[in-house]
């Protein structure tokens, strides 16, 4: 009797409990859930325009090392092939460290196609800068570079601003 007693007692409050207790681990669920989600806007709301900052950044750093745009932009008429080529270099290497930071915010797969795409931009003067003579005038290089990329099925830094475009795409 007194067994019978003490269930009828505590098998009640047993339940009362656990419904509680199942109810507040919900709520708490919930909200922490509900927390999480507003986190991971406000992140994103924050996060978006640096990102899309980044993408602009690396198709301004694609098209500014693009080797006509440099030569443009670099080339002095008092210059020799041997100071163009040394120019040209020195403008990749502080464009490049200029933009480094933008690998956080972009794919493995676009930062690897902009590295290759700077490289093969540096391959292709080098190569020019073997076949020119180092005293030769500035506009010898230049041309040589030039039908040197005439010849190439795809301009160096084309796949990767066409990628860097996909992207954008694809998220914003």
């Amino acid at each position: 009797m007194l067994l019978e007693d003490l269930l009828k007692i505590v098998l009640p409050a047993l339940l009362v409990f656990l419904a509680g207790y199942l109810a507040i681990a919900r709520l708490l669920r919930d909200e922490a859930d509900r927390r999480k989600a507003e986190r991971t806007f406000t992140n994103q709301r924050i996060s978006t325009p640096i990102r899309l900052q980044a993408y602009e950044r690396l198709v301004l750093f694609l098209e500014r090392i693009s080797p006509e745009s440099m030569i443009i932009r670099i080339n002095q008429p008092s210059m020799n092939a041997q100071m163009l080529h040394t120019s040209l270099l020195s403008t990749i290497r502080a464009e490049w460290e200029h933009n480094l930071s933008q690998q956080l915010y972009v794919s493995n797969e676009v930062w690897e196609l902009t590295r290759n795409a700077k490289g093969n931009v540096i391959k292709l003067i080098n190569v020019c800068a073997e076949k020119v003579d180092p005293e030769a005038p500035s506009i010898v290089f230049s041309q040589k570079i030039l039908e040197l990329l005439v010849e190439f099925e795809q301009h160096p830094t084309a796949l990767a601003i066409d990628q860097l475009k996909k992207e954008v795409g694809e998220f914003f």
